[in-house]
Parts: structure tokens; sequence; C-alpha cells
């Protein structure tokens, strides 16, 4: 089964219905939950969370910057979003031939 990964307006994010665990314990960059629509800490926490849970610890720690950058800071802040597991595949796809995606 693929993954989907949903925010709704307060911040929460759930994989496939699940509330998302933040993994705090990978990095601690926001004690106090999600964010997306900017580049800051809640945002770089929503990345982390997604590619740890997506892929696995060690990806996460070396691409969530990226990631944030890419996808999280870019969603509308405040707004319900959605990124599918073949989105998040396409997003470092693009980056290893070299495209802007």
């Amino acid at each position: 089964m693929s993954k989907i990964y949903k925010g709704i307006q307060n911040d929460v994010a759930l994989v496939n219905g699940v509330p998302l665990n933040p993994r705090n314990d990978l990095v601690n960059h926001s004690p106090t939950g999600f964010s997306w629509g900017y580049g800051g800490s809640g945002p770089a926490q929503l990345a982390l969370a997604i590619l740890a849970d997506y892929y696995n610890d060690e990806f996460a720690l070396d691409h969530y910057q990226r990631f944030k950058w890419k996808k999280i800071a870019g969603l509308q802040k405040g707004a319900d979003w959605m990124i599918t597991g073949k989105e998040i595949e396409d997003s470092f796809r693009c980056d290893q031939v070299g495209l802007k995606c």
C-alpha cells in the first residue's frame, strides 16, 4: 500500500490517516509540533518525520532540509495538503538526474 501524507489546518500531519510520529528523537527542531508554508523549525520537523517514515532514519537525516525547501516550505500556510509516496520518490529522482521538479 502506498503512503499518503496529509496536513490539516491546525498543523496536524497524518500518514494513511494515523498521526505522523514527529521523530523528535532524531532531531528536535520543533517540540511544539509541525508546520508548513515557510522555512522554519516546524517545517523542518515535518520534513524529517515524513522522510523517516517513508524511507528510514539515515535517509531522513541526510535529506530532510532539502526536502523541506523543495516540498514543505512551498505548501500554503494554514491550508490542507497531501503528498503521496510517489511525489516523494519523484522529488528525489529529479535530483538524481539534475532536473528541477
